[in-house]
């Protein structure tokens, strides 16, 4: 194997170090967050409504529970509530036990009923019926949920409008900071974001008398946006 001169190998050896060197170092960054937020009046609310019964046999119980949870769904869509816009979120049975204390300091269980819960969510695309329809549920067996959260089926606008103005919010940012270092402001090197939405706290509904309407406040949606943007600075 032929053996390269001390002066070359030295010189082989240098080259990587010494086209290291001659690389330019990174061009100064500055980094810096937007905020941007955008409200929308909220057009659809979302319903969590429970039916529970209870019955000394778990038969009993979820015969009860069907037949009271048949009439809730018949009222929503009596009420122009959609078929999709039905969805049985989950259905539990379990027994429930009274507990009594012994003259030995323990306890003794006695199976006191079974208990059959039934949740329904429901999306209310006509707000003004959201009242309506928590207020028949009620009267026809929902005992248990009640939250009530307002949306928005289409929020992209509201995003977008956000997003751009958590942009300008962050380009004025780094603009005023080139300034005040007396450099000027270069190209975007990193962009990227974060999305929040915030709006009233979810209603919580009540069993009412029969002539009681439920009020329903909707409010509106704040969507807000965070971008964190990286500039290079000349």
């Amino acid at each position: 194997m032929p053996r390269l001169p001390a002066l070359a190998l030295a010189a082989a050896l240098a080259a990587p170090v010494a086209a290291a060197a001659a690389e330019p170092p990174p061009p100064p960054r500055v980094i810096v967050s937007g905020e941007g937020r955008a409200a929308l009046a909220p057009d659809m609310a979302l319903l969590s409504l429970s039916v529970m019964r209870e019955a000394m046999t778990a038969r009993e119980a979820l015969d009860a529970n069907n037949a009271a949870m048949a009439a809730v769904i018949a009222a929503m869509k009596a009420s122009g509530v959609e078929d999709r816009d039905l969805q049985t979120a989950g259905i539990q049975i379990s027994p429930r036990y009274d507990y009594s204390n012994k003259p030995d300091g323990t306890q003794e269980a006695r199976l006191a009923a079974y208990q059959v819960t039934n949740t329904l969510s429901v999306r209310v695309r006509d707000l003004a019926k959201t009242g309506e329809i928590i207020d028949k549920a009620v009267t026809l067996g929902v005992n248990q949920g009640g939250g009530v959260t307002f949306t928005n089926d289409d929020p992209s606008a509201a995003l977008t409008e956000a997003r751009k103005k958590a942009v300008a919010d962050a380009v004025a940012k780094a603009r005023t900071l080139a300034e005040a270092a007396g450099v000027s402001l270069g190209r975007v090197v990193e962009i990227s974001e974060q999305s929040y939405v915030s709006g009233p706290e979810p209603f919580l509904a009540k069993a009412m008398p029969a002539d009681a309407a439920v009020p329903i406040e909707a409010g509106e949606n704040a969507y807000r946006i965070q971008v964190n943007m990286s500039f290079e600075l000349n």
